[in-house]
């Protein structure tokens, strides 16, 4: 059966929020959790941008069953592959081994904020790769020292350490990262159900490997309100993540969405209350051979409403569906 997952979105409500809607997701029946690691909102509507290693600390402690995971978490600039590795191995004690590492290459409107310009992208990929390598080598335990190309790490130890190291993911959205993916990861991570991503984190040594994906959504018993909801907070996803990888501000976003339209959303996001729209929705993933999808419900405001309408119809629908 293909697990369903829930989204704290750090961009569109704050932290205690975020905790209080984990808990109902988890009381609803959702199969696990991923979390946004964000330093700004993808638009200035979505009003919000928590640390989410606070969040997933609370998070770990207001919960009992549910994984939890980041989606993604960037080390490569604004956080040192070091200190991943310290709050990725936290999280992970405090969660009871609940806890998976999703990480990528980033983007720049969040990774701009330390300063020091944005890579190409070619040189993120050499420097996921110089992390991740620093990141096991730390929750193999012991003294790490490591001088590379790209980082220096001098005699670090993680003094607390789980029995069971978090499994590392990787987002993957070409050749090249599908390459890192299938060599480097645990798993792999996608927002886009593209069956070519698969095959080739296959080629490069991911096969039987899980896959998580990831879906926005946006339910209202009213479906004009959900649209416009959708078009107003979420009109960025679908410019790809060439594009979304290089904008530095919300107001870069907005102003490379000024064109796109309700319709335009509409067409890509599932609006409304009508079950099948959203379990058509999920059926490329499915389809493309992912074996969990993470639904991000859009609006903060509009969480326990999703909960519960997911609780009662959505999520039996989607099991039946994909059983």
């Amino acid at each position: 059966m293909v697990q369903i997952g829930y989204t704290m979105m750090t961009e569109q409500a704050g932290p205690r929020d975020l905790v209080n809607h984990l808990v109902q997701a988890e009381e609803a029946g959702f199969d696990f959790s991923v979390t946004s690691d964000h330093y700004f909102p993808w638009l200035r509507s979505q009003g919000h941008a928590s640390y989410a290693w606070s969040v997933l600390g609370a998070a770990a402690q207001a919960t009992s069953r549910i994984p939890l995971m980041t989606y993604v978490t960037c080390p490569i600039l604004r956080y040192h592959p070091a200190i991943v590795a310290q709050k990725a191995a936290t999280v992970q004690l405090l969660s009871e081994g609940r806890f998976r590492l999703g990480l990528g290459a980033g983007e720049n409107l969040n990774e701009h904020v330390v300063g020091g310009g944005w890579p190409p992208v070619d040189v993120r990929h050499e420097m996921l790769e110089e992390a991740v390598q620093i990141i096991r080598a730390l929750f193999e335990g012991g003294h790490v020292t490591h001088h590379g190309q790209h980082y220096d790490v001098e005699s670090a130890r993680l003094w607390d350490l789980p029995q069971e190291a978090p499994p590392i993911g990787l987002a993957v959205s070409g050749e090249q990262s599908c390459r890192l993916a299938g060599h480097l990861a645990d798993l792999v991570i996608a927002t886009e159900p593209k069956p070519g991503l698969l095959e080739a984190f296959d080629r490069h040594g991911g096969s039987g490997k899980p896959r998580v994906g990831q879906l926005p959504v946006c339910f209202d018993t009213d479906r004009e309100r959900a649209v416009k909801r959708a078009h107003s907070q979420f009109r960025w996803f679908g410019l790809g993540w060439k594009v979304n990888a290089e904008l530095p501000h919300p107001d870069s976003f907005e102003a490379a969405t000024q064109f796109v339209t309700e319709d335009d959303v509409a067409s890509a996001i599932p609006c409304g209350d009508d079950p099948e729209a959203f379990v058509e929705a999920v059926r490329p993933y499915v389809e493309a051979g992912f074996g969990e999808v993470a639904l991000v419900q859009i609006g903060g405001d509009s969480q326990q409403e999703f909960i519960d309408w997911s609780a009662k119809t959505l999520l039996p629908a989607l099991r039946e569906a994909f059983a």
